[in-house]
């Protein structure tokens, strides 16, 4: 818990100073597989921006920990009224951004206001949509009025896109990103690495041993292995070789470890877009993929299959790989059936990310067996947000999608990038995001998995594990990723 009073922090601040040891070394290096094309989270959509900057140089209201527990961060606590309509947040005092200006209710009202405005590009809007009003009671205090319950709303405020971000700074954010985090802001050579700076005014300083974090963009799984046996790298938390786990497990210099991701890879189907507006010939092709020819040959084993879009270790989870067994006799059939003719040309758009290049060049065997003639076109970062998200310029693609609770995007409507919209998957959705009692909640997702591997709205492949590749002196890294982002305010070199 953080101090209520400056005073009380300072104290604090002085005795931690006095029981921790100096520190040998204060600096990292830590390899990360996708560079940014913008740093304001809360305008654009790559994943790596909440990995660097969510909760180390940004805060928000509330934090999760690694178990997915709710916690406060620039709230230092909340009350909820009894309709549970009515959230009032008592905030963080003496906090203030990296160039000095403080932050108060006013800040967090600019925020929101921002995110939910007409113009705004935030790419997660929707968690805004149940706020009806923002109201700042006096400087320390906020209140949210809701329009309806959402059980989701103080997890999605911890997320990257609810930053609180300033009105004197937030024309830098997407170069030179402000705000209240335990590091700042210090280079970014793109192509290259993005640097951090620890921000000696934290309230926390005093327990955050980095002085400097730097982050070196490798998405080559050979660069990345060369990298951190040369010892260039300290570590690679999203490590993109999974062929190469066993030669660092043998390796004493590092630890290796395993975990989970809420990142669901699929093969999305431009469902605006014929044939895919078929479900047919949706379902046609979830008959040809061989998921586990996918799996070892993209993943080399390390991964679970998934049938539909909700994650393997959630508590709500339904095994519906057997939906859709391989099977391209049927699948030659639900394509003749469509109309689709032997030989039909498809393109396959897929980012530069192993999990997606190396996937697709299975996908593209396996659907010549149906006999559609798939051009797979690897394309740039850039160019897949530009034209695939936003423009929905695509036949086929494949991409891991890494936010938690993110069903609601099969209710954002055609205008998302799926192309895919059912009145009945959006009214079952409202009904999911305001159920408030737990097993009710779990009940209506176990529904929605089976709408959406019925419906065979993608081709849902496997869930993304992390594999983490760290120097064993580290400590302080997470090994699963119930958000997107990964505080580093407590990785530490030991001894």
């Amino acid at each position: 818990m953080t101090r209520s009073t400056a005073i009380a922090g300072s104290m604090l601040g002085a005795l931690l100073l006095t029981a921790f040891p100096a520190w040998s070394k204060t600096d990292i290096v830590i390899g990360m597989q996708q560079e940014p094309t913008s740093l304001d989270p809360t305008s654009d959509a790559t994943a790596s921006i909440d990995g660097m900057l969510a909760h180390n140089v940004f805060e928000a209201l509330t934090s999760v920990t690694e178990q997915g527990e709710v916690v406060p961060e620039l709230a230092k606590g909340w009350t909820l009224s009894d309709d549970g309509l009515t959230y009032t947040f008592d905030l963080q005092q003496g906090v203030t951004f990296h160039d000095g200006t403080a932050f108060d209710a006013a800040d967090v009202k600019f925020s929101f206001d921002r995110a939910m405005g007409a113009d705004s590009v935030n790419p997660s809007k929707g968690i805004f949509e149940p706020i009806a009003a923002v109201t700042v009671i006096d400087p320390a205090t906020l209140e949210l009025k809701l329009s309806r319950p959402d059980a989701f709303l103080l997890f999605n405020l911890a997320q990257g896109d609810a930053s609180i971000v300033a009105p004197e700074s937030v024309e830098l954010a997407k170069t030179t990103p402000v705000g209240t985090g335990p590091f700042r802001f210090d280079s970014w050579t793109r192509g290259d690495r993005l640097t951090l700076a620890k921000y000696p005014s934290h309230r926390d300083a005093a327990t955050v041993q980095m002085e400097k974090i730097t982050f070196q963009f490798i998405a080559d799984p050979a660069s990345a292995s060369a990298a951190l046996l040369s010892e260039t790298l300290d570590a690679y938390p999203g490590f993109p070789a999974p062929e190469m786990m066993a030669q660092f497990e043998a390796d004493p210099r590092f630890a290796v470890e395993i975990g989970s991701t809420e990142g669901e890879v699929i093969m999305a189907m431009n469902n605006a877009r014929a044939p895919f507006d078929d479900i047919r010939v949706r379902r046609a092709i979830s008959h040809t993929l061989d998921r586990k020819a996918i799996i070892d040959g993209a993943m080399y084993g390390q991964a679970t299959p998934i049938g539909s879009f909700y994650p393997p270790h959630g508590k709500a989870y339904v095994d519906l790989t057997g939906m859709y067994p391989h099977d391209v006799a049927r699948a030659k059939e639900l394509l003749k059936e469509a109309g689709v003719a032997e030989g039909t040309v498809m393109t396959l758009r897929v980012p530069p990310f192993p999990y997606a290049t190396r996937s697709a060049e299975i996908i593209q065997a396996q659907l010549a067996e149906a006999g559609l003639d798939v051009k797979v076109e690897n394309v740039e970062w850039g160019f897949w947000l530009e034209e695939i998200y936003k423009k929905l310029n695509y036949d086929m693609t494949i991409i891991a999608h890494t936010s938690p609770n993110d069903m609601s995007n099969f209710a954002r409507g055609k205008s998302y990038f799926y192309g895919y919209e059912n009145p009945e998957f959006t009214a079952l959705w409202d009904r999911i995001k305001t159920e408030a009692d737990p097993e009710k909640r779990d009940a209506l997702l176990k529904q929605g998995q089976e709408f959406l591997a019925t419906e065979a709205v993608h081709g849902f492949l496997f869930q993304l594990p992390k594999l983490g590749v760290v120097r064993k002196e580290l400590s302080g890294f997470w090994k699963s990723s119930p958000v997107l982002f990964q505080p580093l305010a407590q990785v530490k070199w030991d001894g």
